[in-house]
């Protein structure tokens, strides 16, 4: 077209600008590889490194390095961390597990005992990721199969109990069998966790009978402080019956062994006594009367001996109170 100017490019300015444009791309393509290629594992976790989706290491925490550009890709696995899942109740602040809790609540707190009751339990599941690869790729959702293999192992075991086990003296029981069957369970699914601990919360029966279950309750502990108060006044008692009886058996024993002491005594000196008196028999008879009036006559008091004619004896006499009430 006539009048028209065309615009050529002056190429040399192009030339002139070729290294800072170079350097430029060269820059952000190195920013590209460092941002892609780079990553850190945090101390409480595991890396599983994916090169186009295959598995093909695990590796430990700190600084590293990976093939850029989407070819490998790596899943950060808290392996250090517990982990827990609520079961019949649900604590939603600071939770950052997706399958700690469940909507489906009173419907999981549910249970039927072994005796046909209802019961109404509240547990607590934690646990740890001991196997990364297994956790990721063996399971499609470990965390749900978990939460499904920990509500059949707890209905299972709470079914083979009465209510009063599972409300009052079965408890460590259940978590104890709870917790070996999960960990069985898991092992065989190989999911790839650890089972650390398996908790009761809650244990109740249904609320239209928890007013008559508590009484009941009230009762069997009124009746297990009585039985305890008893067995303390017994043993209080008892042991105090028992010394009393065995210081008195002694004192017997003793008594005893005095009155065997004395009779021994006494014989040996009848048979002393008896020798002397068979080697003279008169002799013998009149020191044992003198001794034997030696021994009465003081305690008789104040007596007057007169001959048997005499018809007066009032001159002999001391006319007092003392004297008249020892005269004969």
């Amino acid at each position: 077209m006539s009048g028209s100017v065309r615009y050529q490019p002056d190429w040399s300015d192009v030339e002139k600008y070729r290294p800072m444009i170079l350097g430029g791309i060269g820059v952000l393509f190195a920013l590209i590889l460092l941002y892609t290629g780079i990553y850190t594992v945090q101390a409480e976790s595991q890396g599983v490194v994916l090169r186009f989706g295959k598995y093909i290491k695990t590796v430990d925490p700190g600084l590293r390095f990976k093939i850029p550009f989407g070819v490998d890709h790596v899943s950060i696995v808290p392996v250090r961390r517990q982990l827990k899942q609520e079961f019949g109740f649900a604590t939603v602040e600071g939770s950052t597990n997706p399958t700690q809790y469940s909507s489906e609540q009173s419907a999981e707190r549910s249970m039927v005992t072994g005796d046909l009751n209802s019961a109404t339990v509240e547990w607590v599941v934690q646990y740890r990721v001991r196997d990364p690869q297994l956790y990721l790729f063996k399971v499609r959702d470990p965390g749900l199969t978990l939460r499904d293999l920990s509500e059949s192992v707890m209905r299972t075991v709470v079914g083979d109990r009465t209510v009063d086990e599972v409300i009052t003296v079965g408890r460590q029981e259940i978590e104890v069998e709870a917790l070996s069957s999960l960990q069985g369970l898991v092992d065989r699914y190989e999911l790839g966790l650890s089972i650390d601990q398996v908790q009761l919360k809650n244990v109740n029966p249904p609320l239209p009978v928890q007013p008559s279950f508590n009484e009941v309750n009230q009762a069997q502990q009124e009746r297990e402080q009585m039985v305890n108060v008893a067995n303390g006044e017994y043993n209080k008692e008892v042991p105090k019956a028992r010394g009393e009886a065995d210081q008195k058996i002694q004192a017997s024993e003793g008594y005893a062994v005095k009155r065997i002491n004395e009779a021994q005594g006494d014989i040996a000196r009848f048979n002393a006594l008896f020798t002397e008196y068979s080697k003279a028999p008169e002799v013998t008879k009149q020191r044992i009367y003198i001794e034997t009036m030696q021994d009465v006559l003081p305690s008789l008091g104040r007596k007057i001996i007169i001959d048997e004619e005499a018809s007066q004896i009032l001159p002999l006499l001391q006319l007092s109170t003392e004297a008249a009430g020892g005269a004969k």
